[in-house]
C-alpha cells in the first residue's frame, strides 16, 4: 500500500513543525502504550521542548506514518525532520549518551 500524496503531505508539515516530533499512541500526559510511555520518560529526562502526535485520534496518521517512514512500529520519533527511530532504537541512544547529543544540537 502506497501513501497517497495528501497524507504525505501532512505528515511532512506534522514533521517539519517543529525540532523534536514523536507520533505515538495517546498523549503526552497520558501515553496509551508502554512503549510510547517509555520514550516520554526518556524525553523528559533529556527536557527539550517536542510535539507529540496522537496517532490513535487519527487512522490515517497512523496508518501513513508507518509507510512515510518504512517503519512498522509507532512511538516514532523525528529530530531536525530526519526519522531517528522507535522505543528501542530511542532506549539504545539515550544509554549510549547519543540522543542527548542528537537534541542538544
Amino acid at each position: 500500500m502506497s501513501l497517497d500524496p495528501q497524507t504525505r503531505e501532512r505528515i511532512t508539515g506534522i514533521v517539519e513543525s517543529d525540532r523534536v516530533v514523536l507520533f505515538m499512541k495517546g498523549e503526552r500526559r497520558s501515553p496509551q502504550c508502554g512503549f510510547s510511555a517509555q520514550v516520554i520518560q526518556i524525553l523528559e529526562q533529556i527536557g527539550p521542548e517536542y510535539t507529540t502526535v496522537d496517532v490513535l485520534a487519527d487512522p490515517e496518521i497512523r496508518q501513513g506514518i508507518k509507510e512515510f517512514s518504512a517503519w512498522p512500529t509507532i512511538p516514532q520519533l523525528y529530530v531536525a525532520g530526519e526519522f531517528v527511530g522507535g522505543c528501542d532504537i530511542i532506549q539504545d541512544l539515550f544509554r549510549s549518551g547519543e540522543l542527548q547529543q542528537k537534541l542538544a544540537t
